[in-house]
């Protein structure tokens, strides 16, 4: 794929990228390396200081870097711009942890102290990161790893260039010294190389299946630590107890986030049959009612997906579900020419063999089942081979204490949908990968977490960072 801007909306190549010869992405490794030692030492407050201004540089100039997001691959201008203040609010989380989440923690025998257990960082992080959420997916890596000590080189996604080096301006404008944070215009092929060299310390990657596979092994194969946020296909699960309209409501947003282009998007909606023909109704039109059009208009609801190839892949996957017995409730089809767009679509009656039962749709097609029981729905809800997040609305106590408890995935919202927040883990099991993004988990992922045992008649207070 070229490294260019392409609109969603037009087709037109807007802009050009040249890709970085090997002595330009070999200037850039060394100097990644040659920050680290330097940036590892450097007072924490002055870390802290790093994200509160880049806190501020992404609050003031949203409206501006929203505009970025949406000409590179179609979300909303509205919400890119929420977007963008998320991310500002995810740097000052990271902000007002960090040393309580990097403090050592002591461990004591009976009152004294006989070690403790220090947090170091581990070098130079590589994030592989994806296009659809081109600032949110970059600093829930960059925010952590930065403040415990670590420098990063991102490889973003090929369609997205300006967001990168935007991204890159804010955190240097924000007070990163040279070779702290850096972009890295390079097309997928030459990744391998780079978690080869031995100055890349880990590699952190979200993104589709197939990617995580390679990187994944990639990084096993030089023992390096990563962190895989794959896909989802996530369950959105309704029982009788629950308010329907209410989650009808949330439905037709949970699945049409970012047009539809979200790992924990709901995709799957599991319905207890009670409720089933009202909830299906309601989602519908819902569904029918959401303005299609251009994404930088205040009144639309879902723009044009971020490239051709996306579009062709959803149209492929409904129309060999509807071939092998699926029905459309609406929509099924993409829209007329310019732009990458896909009507909002409903399936039911979903065979279990089919791409829609067992793939990722990553665009505005919700599948909707019905199921007799709890226990169907939850059986439902398992049977895929992604782990990310599940949504289960229902006002009855036990039922709730069971879809927590149950459902195989990495994060389970109770009448609500599933969004990612600084304060909690987020990752998932199964093939959505492994590792967790976010809170302390996420940015102890990427930290040498060293314990210091303390003999006897030892000084207790063990040098630490």
């Amino acid at each position: 794929m070229a490294i260019a801007t392409v609109s969603p909306v037009t087709g037109e190549t807007l802009r050009t990228f040249p890709e970085l010869s090997d002595p330009e992405l070999e200037q850039k490794i060394a100097a990644a390396a040659r920050a680290f030692p330097r940036w590892r030492r450097t007072p924490l407050s002055e870390r802290v200081g790093v994200l509160q201004r880049a806190a501020q540089i992404l609050e003031a100039e949203r409206h501006e870097l929203a505009r970025i997001m949406t000409t590179e691959m179609g979300k909303t201008h509205r919400s890119a711009m929420e977007e963008a203040v998320k991310c500002a609010v995810g740097c000052r989380f990271y902000a007002d942890s960090a040393e309580a989440m990097l403090a050592p923690e002591i461990v004591r025998d009976e009152g004294p102290e006989i070690g403790r257990v220090i947090y170091q960082p581990l070098g130079v992080v590589l994030a592989v990161m994806p296009w659809n959420f081109p600032f949110w997916q970059v600093v829930r890596f960059v925010a952590p790893a930065l403040v415990a000590g670590n420098v990063g080189l991102l490889k973003h996604s090929s369609n997205v260039p300006q967001c990168a080096i935007a991204l890159e301006g804010v955190f240097r404008r924000a007070g990163c010294p040279a070779g702290v944070f850096q972009a890295l215009l390079i097309g997928s092929k030459r990744v391998a190389s780079l978690i080869a060299d031995d100055r890349i310390a880990a590699v952190t990657l979200t993104g589709s299946e197939h990617a995580g596979t390679e990187v994944a092994s990639q990084a096993g194969r030089h023992i390096k630590k990563s962190v895989m946020e794959l896909g989802g296909s996530d369950p959105f699960i309704v029982m009788p107890s629950a308010d329907i309209d209410q989650a009808a409501r949330i439905a037709v947003s949970a699945r049409t986030i970012n047009n539809g282009q979200s790992c924990i998007a709901a995709k799957r909606f599991i319905v207890a049959e009670e409720v089933a023909d009202r909830f299906e109704r309601l989602l519908v039109e819902g569904m029918n009612s959401l303005r299609v059009g251009d994404p930088m208009d205040a009144t639309t609801d879902v723009g044009p997906l971020a490239t051709p190839g996306i579009v062709d892949d959803l149209e492929k996957q409904v129309k060999a579900s509807v071939a092998m017995g699926a029905r459309i409730l609406t929509g099924g089809e993409r829209l007329p020419p310019p732009g990458n767009y896909y009507a909002p679509t409903v399936l039911t009656d979903v065979p279990h063999d089919s791409p829609a039962y067992r793939e990722e749709l990553f665009g505005p097609v919700a599948v909707l089942f019905r199921v007799g029981s709890i226990d169907e729905a939850i059986a439902l809800a398992n049977d895929t081979t992604f782990g990310l997040g599940a949504s289960a609305w229902t006002n009855d106590r036990t039922e709730a204490a069971r879809f927590a408890d149950e459902l195989e995935c990495g994060q389970v919202f109770i009448n609500s949908m599933v969004v990612s927040d600084p304060r909690f883990p987020f990752g998932g099991v199964k093939r959505s990968g492994f590792g967790r993004e976010l809170s302390a988990y996420g940015l102890r992922e990427f930290v040498n977490i060293k314990t210091v045992r303390v003999g006897e008649g030892s000084a207790a207070g063990a040098t630490t960072e």
